[in-house]
Protein backbone atom coordinates (compact mmCIF):
# COMPACT_ATOMS: atom_id res chain seq x y z
CA UNK A 1 0.00 0.00 0.00
CA UNK A 2 2.95 2.29 0.75
CA UNK A 3 4.72 2.34 -2.70
CA UNK A 4 1.34 3.25 -4.21
CA UNK A 5 0.92 6.21 -2.51
CA UNK A 6 4.68 7.33 -3.14
CA UNK A 7 4.02 7.00 -7.01
CA UNK A 8 1.20 8.50 -6.99
CA UNK A 9 2.55 11.41 -4.75
CA UNK A 10 5.24 11.35 -7.32
CA UNK A 11 3.10 11.51 -10.00
CA UNK A 12 1.31 14.51 -8.78
CA UNK A 13 4.60 16.19 -8.54
CA UNK A 14 5.34 15.49 -11.57
CA UNK A 15 1.64 16.84 -13.06
CA UNK A 16 2.19 19.81 -11.07
CA UNK A 17 5.74 20.57 -12.46
CA UNK A 18 4.61 19.52 -15.80
CA UNK A 19 1.64 22.60 -15.58
CA UNK A 20 4.09 24.85 -14.63
CA UNK A 21 6.26 24.00 -17.44
CA UNK A 22 3.15 24.71 -19.72
CA UNK A 23 1.87 27.91 -18.46
CA UNK A 24 4.28 31.02 -19.36
CA UNK A 25 3.47 34.44 -17.94
CA UNK A 26 5.05 37.21 -19.84
CA UNK A 27 5.20 40.29 -18.13
CA UNK A 28 4.31 43.63 -20.18
CA UNK A 29 7.21 45.24 -22.28
CA UNK A 30 8.78 42.04 -22.40
CA UNK A 31 9.72 38.80 -24.74
CA UNK A 32 10.88 35.33 -24.16
CA UNK A 33 12.66 33.32 -26.46
CA UNK A 34 11.47 29.48 -26.83
CA UNK A 35 13.76 26.78 -28.13
CA UNK A 36 12.62 23.28 -28.90
CA UNK A 37 15.50 20.71 -28.94
CA UNK A 38 17.76 23.54 -29.38
CA UNK A 39 16.07 25.09 -31.97
CA UNK A 40 14.35 28.42 -31.84
CA UNK A 41 10.50 28.05 -32.26
CA UNK A 42 8.53 31.29 -31.61
CA UNK A 43 8.76 34.12 -29.60
CA UNK A 44 6.47 34.47 -26.72
CA UNK A 45 4.75 37.82 -26.08
CA UNK A 46 3.30 39.95 -23.13
CA UNK A 47 0.36 37.88 -21.80
CA UNK A 48 -0.22 33.61 -20.95
CA UNK A 49 1.21 31.33 -23.11
CA UNK A 50 1.13 27.38 -23.62
CA UNK A 51 4.72 25.78 -23.90
CA UNK A 52 5.32 21.84 -24.40
CA UNK A 53 6.81 20.58 -21.20
CA UNK A 54 10.05 19.07 -21.07
CA UNK A 55 10.47 20.26 -25.06
CA UNK A 56 10.34 23.41 -24.92
CA UNK A 57 12.66 25.74 -23.69
CA UNK A 58 12.69 29.37 -22.57
CA UNK A 59 16.08 30.40 -23.95
CA UNK A 60 15.96 34.31 -22.99
CA UNK A 61 13.77 36.77 -21.70
CA UNK A 62 14.48 40.13 -22.67
CA UNK A 63 13.37 43.62 -21.96
CA UNK A 64 11.41 45.32 -24.45
CA UNK A 65 11.51 48.82 -22.82
CA UNK A 66 14.00 51.75 -23.52
CA UNK A 67 17.01 51.35 -21.56
CA UNK A 68 20.25 53.40 -20.51
CA UNK A 69 23.60 52.43 -20.74
CA UNK A 70 26.91 54.67 -19.60
CA UNK A 71 30.08 53.96 -20.50
CA UNK A 72 33.29 54.10 -18.70
CA UNK A 73 35.89 56.87 -19.49
CA UNK A 74 37.30 56.22 -22.86
CA UNK A 75 40.57 57.99 -24.19
CA UNK A 76 40.77 59.49 -27.33
CA UNK A 77 43.55 61.53 -29.15
CA UNK A 78 42.20 64.44 -31.18
CA UNK A 79 44.07 66.01 -34.23
CA UNK A 80 46.40 68.33 -32.52
CA UNK A 81 47.47 64.92 -30.81
CA UNK A 82 45.82 65.49 -27.54
CA UNK A 83 44.43 62.87 -25.36
CA UNK A 84 41.07 63.42 -24.01
CA UNK A 85 38.78 61.31 -21.83
CA UNK A 86 35.22 61.08 -22.99
CA UNK A 87 31.92 59.54 -21.16
CA UNK A 88 29.55 58.61 -23.04
CA UNK A 89 25.63 57.54 -22.32
CA UNK A 90 23.61 55.46 -24.75
CA UNK A 91 19.62 54.69 -24.97
CA UNK A 92 18.89 51.93 -26.79
CA UNK A 93 15.48 49.70 -27.73
CA UNK A 94 15.39 46.07 -28.59
CA UNK A 95 13.29 46.20 -31.34
CA UNK A 96 13.65 42.50 -32.42
CA UNK A 97 14.56 39.84 -29.55
CA UNK A 98 15.07 36.98 -31.76
CA UNK A 99 17.68 39.27 -33.80
CA UNK A 100 18.69 40.49 -30.27
CA UNK A 101 19.73 36.70 -29.29
CA UNK A 102 20.79 35.04 -31.98
CA UNK A 103 22.70 37.80 -34.23
CA UNK A 104 24.82 39.28 -31.14
CA UNK A 105 26.43 37.25 -28.55
CA UNK A 106 26.54 40.59 -26.32
CA UNK A 107 24.64 43.93 -27.73
CA UNK A 108 25.73 45.55 -24.76
CA UNK A 109 29.71 45.32 -24.89
CA UNK A 110 29.08 44.88 -28.92
CA UNK A 111 27.56 48.46 -28.68
CA UNK A 112 30.88 49.90 -25.91
CA UNK A 113 33.24 48.66 -28.46
CA UNK A 114 31.74 50.30 -31.35
CA UNK A 115 30.75 53.68 -29.50
CA UNK A 116 34.29 53.73 -28.96
CA UNK A 117 36.00 53.15 -32.20
CA UNK A 118 33.11 55.19 -33.82
CA UNK A 119 34.50 58.10 -31.10
CA UNK A 120 37.78 57.77 -32.30
CA UNK A 121 37.11 58.04 -35.78
CA UNK A 122 35.24 61.38 -34.96
CA UNK A 123 36.92 62.89 -32.51
CA UNK A 124 40.39 62.16 -34.80
CA UNK A 125 39.52 64.39 -37.42
CA UNK A 126 38.50 67.28 -34.81
CA UNK A 127 40.94 69.76 -32.72
CA UNK A 128 40.30 70.27 -29.20
CA UNK A 129 38.44 73.66 -29.24
CA UNK A 130 36.17 72.35 -31.69
CA UNK A 131 35.59 68.87 -29.45
CA UNK A 132 35.12 70.91 -26.78
CA UNK A 133 32.03 73.13 -28.59
CA UNK A 134 31.00 70.64 -30.78
CA UNK A 135 28.79 67.99 -28.65
CA UNK A 136 25.57 67.77 -30.33
CA UNK A 137 27.81 67.16 -34.12
CA UNK A 138 29.40 64.19 -32.26
CA UNK A 139 26.20 63.18 -30.70
CA UNK A 140 24.68 63.38 -33.92
CA UNK A 141 27.39 61.38 -36.11
CA UNK A 142 27.81 59.08 -33.69
CA UNK A 143 24.02 58.23 -33.15
CA UNK A 144 23.76 57.90 -36.60
CA UNK A 145 26.78 54.95 -36.87
CA UNK A 146 25.11 53.20 -33.87
CA UNK A 147 21.91 53.04 -35.30
CA UNK A 148 22.75 51.80 -38.50
CA UNK A 149 25.27 49.34 -37.65
CA UNK A 150 22.85 47.74 -34.82
CA UNK A 151 19.59 47.83 -36.67
CA UNK A 152 21.05 44.06 -37.87
CA UNK A 153 20.82 43.01 -34.27
CA UNK A 154 17.22 44.03 -33.25
CA UNK A 155 18.32 47.31 -31.80
CA UNK A 156 17.08 50.69 -32.04
CA UNK A 157 19.84 53.37 -30.83
CA UNK A 158 17.26 56.27 -30.23
CA UNK A 159 19.87 58.75 -28.58
CA UNK A 160 23.66 59.10 -27.83
CA UNK A 161 25.28 62.03 -24.79
CA UNK A 162 28.63 62.88 -24.35
CA UNK A 163 28.36 63.18 -20.10
CA UNK A 164 31.88 64.33 -20.07
CA UNK A 165 34.84 66.14 -22.36
CA UNK A 166 37.97 65.91 -19.95
CA UNK A 167 41.21 67.17 -21.77
CA UNK A 168 44.58 66.92 -19.99
CA UNK A 169 45.37 68.78 -16.45
CA UNK A 170 47.76 70.98 -18.36
CA UNK A 171 45.62 72.21 -21.10
CA UNK A 172 42.76 72.66 -18.94
CA UNK A 173 45.44 74.82 -16.29
CA UNK A 174 45.81 77.09 -19.94
CA UNK A 175 42.31 77.23 -20.59
CA UNK A 176 41.34 78.57 -17.18
CA UNK A 177 44.48 81.25 -17.29
CA UNK A 178 43.17 81.88 -20.29
CA UNK A 179 38.82 82.54 -19.12
CA UNK A 180 40.38 84.57 -16.55
CA UNK A 181 42.41 86.81 -18.88
CA UNK A 182 39.21 86.93 -21.07
CA UNK A 183 37.04 87.95 -17.70
CA UNK A 184 39.96 90.24 -16.37
CA UNK A 185 40.20 92.01 -19.66
CA UNK A 186 36.26 92.29 -20.03
CA UNK A 187 35.81 93.63 -16.51
CA UNK A 188 38.66 96.15 -17.03
CA UNK A 189 37.12 97.24 -20.84
CA UNK A 190 33.67 97.64 -18.94
CA UNK A 191 35.32 100.09 -16.05
CA UNK A 192 36.66 102.29 -18.49
CA UNK A 193 33.65 102.55 -20.30
CA UNK A 194 32.41 103.18 -16.87
CA UNK A 195 34.91 105.83 -16.34
CA UNK A 196 34.82 107.41 -19.82
CA UNK A 197 31.00 107.94 -19.60
CA UNK A 198 31.01 109.45 -15.62
CA UNK A 199 33.37 111.85 -17.01
CA UNK A 200 31.51 112.78 -20.14
CA UNK A 201 28.66 113.17 -17.91
CA UNK A 202 30.60 115.28 -15.63
CA UNK A 203 31.42 117.07 -18.42
CA UNK A 204 28.23 118.03 -19.44
CA UNK A 205 26.96 118.68 -16.47
CA UNK A 206 29.62 121.32 -15.65
CA UNK A 207 29.39 122.85 -19.26
CA UNK A 208 25.57 123.32 -18.44
CA UNK A 209 26.50 124.90 -14.90
CA UNK A 210 28.76 126.96 -16.64
CA UNK A 211 26.77 128.23 -19.49
CA UNK A 212 23.60 128.76 -16.62
CA UNK A 213 26.40 130.83 -14.51
CA UNK A 214 27.36 133.12 -17.07
CA UNK A 215 23.51 133.87 -18.37
CA UNK A 216 23.01 134.32 -14.43
CA UNK A 217 25.92 136.64 -14.43
CA UNK A 218 25.65 138.84 -17.37
CA UNK A 219 21.34 138.87 -16.44
CA UNK A 220 22.70 140.59 -13.05
CA UNK A 221 25.32 142.48 -14.62
CA UNK A 222 22.04 143.93 -17.02
CA UNK A 223 19.86 144.33 -14.14
CA UNK A 224 22.37 146.07 -12.26
CA UNK A 225 23.93 148.13 -14.98
CA UNK A 226 20.01 149.69 -15.84
CA UNK A 227 19.89 150.14 -12.20
CA UNK A 228 22.76 152.12 -11.75
CA UNK A 229 21.52 154.08 -15.49
CA UNK A 230 18.34 154.53 -13.57
CA UNK A 231 19.56 155.97 -10.13
CA UNK A 232 21.25 158.22 -12.38
CA UNK A 233 19.10 159.61 -14.64
CA UNK A 234 16.89 160.12 -11.45
CA UNK A 235 19.85 161.92 -9.52
CA UNK A 236 20.33 163.54 -13.02
CA UNK A 237 16.59 164.60 -13.35
CA UNK A 238 16.38 165.64 -9.36
CA UNK A 239 19.25 168.18 -10.15
CA UNK A 240 17.80 169.72 -13.03
CA UNK A 241 14.34 169.75 -11.07
CA UNK A 242 15.96 171.04 -7.73
CA UNK A 243 17.83 174.00 -9.87
CA UNK A 244 21.12 174.35 -7.44
CA UNK A 245 22.87 177.55 -7.51
CA UNK A 246 27.03 177.99 -6.85
CA UNK A 247 26.48 178.35 -3.17
CA UNK A 248 25.43 175.16 -2.82
CA UNK A 249 27.57 173.30 -5.29
CA UNK A 250 30.08 174.82 -3.14
CA UNK A 251 28.76 173.64 0.14
CA UNK A 252 28.74 170.57 -1.35
CA UNK A 253 32.50 170.49 -2.45
CA UNK A 254 33.36 171.67 1.47
CA UNK A 255 31.34 168.51 2.42
CA UNK A 256 33.52 166.16 0.13
CA UNK A 257 36.89 167.14 1.57
CA UNK A 258 37.18 164.81 4.91
CA UNK A 259 35.76 161.85 2.80
CA UNK A 260 38.73 162.41 0.56
CA UNK A 261 41.17 163.00 3.40
CA UNK A 262 40.03 159.49 4.76
CA UNK A 263 42.25 156.67 5.45
CA UNK A 264 46.12 156.03 6.19
CA UNK A 265 47.44 155.95 3.00
CA UNK A 266 46.40 158.70 0.95
CA UNK A 267 49.47 160.60 1.15
CA UNK A 268 48.82 162.99 -1.76
CA UNK A 269 45.79 164.74 -2.55
CA UNK A 270 44.65 166.28 -5.68
CA UNK A 271 42.51 169.27 -5.11
CA UNK A 272 40.12 170.68 -7.84
CA UNK A 273 40.60 174.10 -9.38
CA UNK A 274 36.72 174.77 -8.55
CA UNK A 275 37.87 174.32 -5.00
CA UNK A 276 38.92 177.69 -4.69
CA UNK A 277 36.07 179.67 -6.55
CA UNK A 278 33.60 177.31 -4.20
CA UNK A 279 35.49 179.12 -1.06
CA UNK A 280 34.88 181.97 -2.43
CA UNK A 281 31.71 181.84 -3.07
CA UNK A 282 30.94 180.04 0.38
CA UNK A 283 32.90 182.95 2.31
CA UNK A 284 30.69 185.76 -0.16
CA UNK A 285 27.56 183.86 0.93
CA UNK A 286 28.87 184.09 4.97
CA UNK A 287 29.75 187.73 4.53
CA UNK A 288 26.49 188.84 3.21
CA UNK A 289 24.60 187.12 5.74
CA UNK A 290 26.86 187.86 8.68
CA UNK A 291 25.85 190.70 11.12
CA UNK A 292 28.42 193.47 9.08
CA UNK A 293 26.07 192.58 6.00
CA UNK A 294 24.06 196.12 6.37
CA UNK A 295 26.23 199.13 6.73
CA UNK A 296 30.10 197.63 7.22
CA UNK A 297 31.15 198.06 10.64
CA UNK A 298 28.76 200.34 12.15
CA UNK A 299 30.94 203.58 12.75
CA UNK A 300 29.66 204.97 9.59
CA UNK A 301 32.87 203.97 7.50
CA UNK A 302 32.73 203.49 3.92
CA UNK A 303 31.09 200.35 2.46
CA UNK A 304 33.47 197.65 1.02
CA UNK A 305 31.93 196.55 -2.22
CA UNK A 306 32.68 193.72 -4.36
CA UNK A 307 31.60 192.37 -7.76
CA UNK A 308 29.43 189.47 -7.35
CA UNK A 309 30.49 186.73 -9.46
CA UNK A 310 27.56 184.60 -11.40
CA UNK A 311 27.40 181.16 -11.21
CA UNK A 312 27.58 179.35 -13.65
CA UNK A 313 24.39 178.14 -15.39
CA UNK A 314 23.61 174.10 -15.27
CA UNK A 315 23.09 172.22 -18.42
Amino acid sequence: MEPIIIVLIILVVLVFIALMKTVQVIPQASAAIVERFGRYTRTLNAGLNIVVPFIDSIRNRIDLREQVVPFPPQPVITQDNLVVNIDTVIYYQVTDARAATYEVASYIQAIEQLTVTTLRNIIGGMDLERTLTSREEINAALRGVLDEATGKWGIRVNRVELKAIEPPTSIQDSMEKQMRADRDKRAAILTAEGIRQSQILTAEGEKQSAILRAEGEAKAAALRAEGEAQAIRTVFESIHAGDPDQKLLSYQYLQMLPKIAEGDANKLWIVPSEIGDALKGLSGAIGNFGPMGGNGSGSGGAKETRPRRESPPLD
